[in-house]
């Protein structure tokens, strides 16, 4: 059936009519959270140039030498950091050795510095740690949990054998509004697996409760949790990177698929002083923000060169562009090389990869199987010099040798080390 015909006059009124509703709802609609859409300030950034940090290097090489405590940190790999109100700095690290250091050579007759308890042998493994730096930047104390004669991890293992890792923490309120400030750290939970979970099945995340400025564990809250899913490698673990940007505390996690060697990375939202309560966390699904952690969709899809490594790190330096750091999925070299994104809202496009930095390795009884991995980038470091970025080093060995002979028999291959990057304008 025709329609009757618009006359001229009625068109006009129904334009006019249209400019005042889109006008009026401009009005009340909310404004968006400040910086995530900020395309006019927003360039492309890449990792174009990098130099050794020795002297970062140096403290925490020199804290691990310190035998003057035999239940101290020697070595861990995780390395996250988060800056406190009276100026420490508070380092996170995952798997940690609690011990003794001896000059070589070590038990195999290497030229090695080497690592094991006042007791025996074999070095003293916890599953986390914590390290005090102080406002000078020398670490001064190692934090854990258990007692002093049988020193634990500081986040208690799960009952049952499972574990968790120490990733991103950050300060906030206790609420929102309130004055007090505490330390919230988020947390992987993880359980004992096989064949290519050796490296433990994915669970959920937490986040952690510390008071300030004692740093006393006060409660634990899961936020995510995806143990009912029957397929670990769809389990998304979040707080590999936060980056707080106005009100909002963007939460950056990854999946672990077994089959792919690249990633998918995600992307939640929570409100400032509120990283604790889990009504608060939204899940980015694509198109929305919503309440499901089980419709999350990635924002930078894993395939082909595309994707990140199972740890990475998002920075947004001035100038309104967000930088996404990891290790490069592409071929062999995914844990020797350091590749960029970028992005103008946290949420995407993501653009990349581009940039390349190849950080240095210790030789090593077995240079060839030691592997770079878990580029973090600590902020609250930059300099003129640039960002500090560190990276974990370990030996992984042909399949089925024991790692602990050459991890255990040289100090030098499970300690963070230490860049300083500039970003600079990606090309045309």
């Amino acid at each position: 059936m025709r329609h009757p015909p618009i006359t001229r006059t009625a068109l006009a009124a129904g334009l006019l009519a249209l400019l005042l509703l889109t006008a009026v709802a401009a009005l009340l609609a909310p404004a968006p959270p400040r910086g995530t859409d900020d395309h006019a300030a927003c360039t492309g950034r890449t990792p174009a140039s990098w130099t050794t940090d020795p002297a970062t290097t140096t403290a925490f090489a020199r804290y691990g030498d310190d035998a003057s405590r035999g239940d101290d940190w020697t070595g861990g790999d995780g390395t996250h950091s988060v800056r406190l109100p009276d100026g420490r700095t508070l380092w996170l690290f995952s798997d940690t050795f609690l011990d003794r250091v001896h000059p070589p050579p070590n038990p195999q007759g290497a030229p090695y510095r080497w690592r094991t308890t006042d007791a025996g042998s074999t070095p003293f493994l916890r599953h986390n740690s914590l390290v005090l730096m102080n406002s000078s930047g020398t670490p001064e104390r190692t934090l854990t949990g258990g007692t002093p004669a049988a020193p634990g991890p500081f986040f208690p293992d799960l009952p049952g054998g499972g574990w968790r890792w120490p990733v991103h923490a950050t300060v906030e309120p206790r609420a929102p509004g309130l004055p007090d400030r505490v330390v919230r750290v988020l947390l992987w939970n993880r359980v004992p697996g096989t064949g290519a979970w050796i490296f433990g099945v994915p669970r959920g995340t937490e986040v952690a409760t510390l008071s300030l400025p004692d740093l006393r564990l006060e409660s634990l809250t899961p936020v995510a949790d995806r143990s009912a899913v029957a397929d670990p490698g769809r389990v998304v673990l979040y707080g590999t990177a936060l980056v707080r940007d106005g009100a909002w505390n963007y939460v950056f996690g990854g999946d672990d698929p077994p089959s792919s060697p690249a990633d998918s990375g995600y992307l939640a939202r929570v409100p400032v002083g509120r990283l604790a309560d889990r009504a608060a966390w939204r899940f980015w699904d694509g198109a929305h923000w919503q309440p499901d952690a089980g419709r999350a969709a990635p924002v930078l899809r894993g395939g082909g060169r595309r994707g990140v490594g199972s740890a990475f790190t998002v920075v947004r330096p001035a100038g309104g562009t967000w930088v996404l750091l990891t290790m490069d999925t592409a071929g062999g070299a995914g844990l020797r090389t350091i590749t960029g994104y970028w992005a103008c809202s946290p949420q995407g496009p993501w653009h990349g990869p581009t940039g390349r930095i190849t950080p240095p390795r210790p030789a090593g009884p077995d240079p060839d199987h030691i592997a770079v991995y878990n580029p973090q980038a600590h902020p609250e470091f930059t300099t003129d010099a640039g960002l500090l970025l560190s990276y974990d080093v370990n030996w992984l060995g042909p399949p089925g040798a024991p790692a602990d002979p050459v991890v255990n028999g040289d100090v030098e291959l499970y300690r963070p080390r230490f860049l300083r990057v500039r970003l600079a304008p990606t090309g045309p």
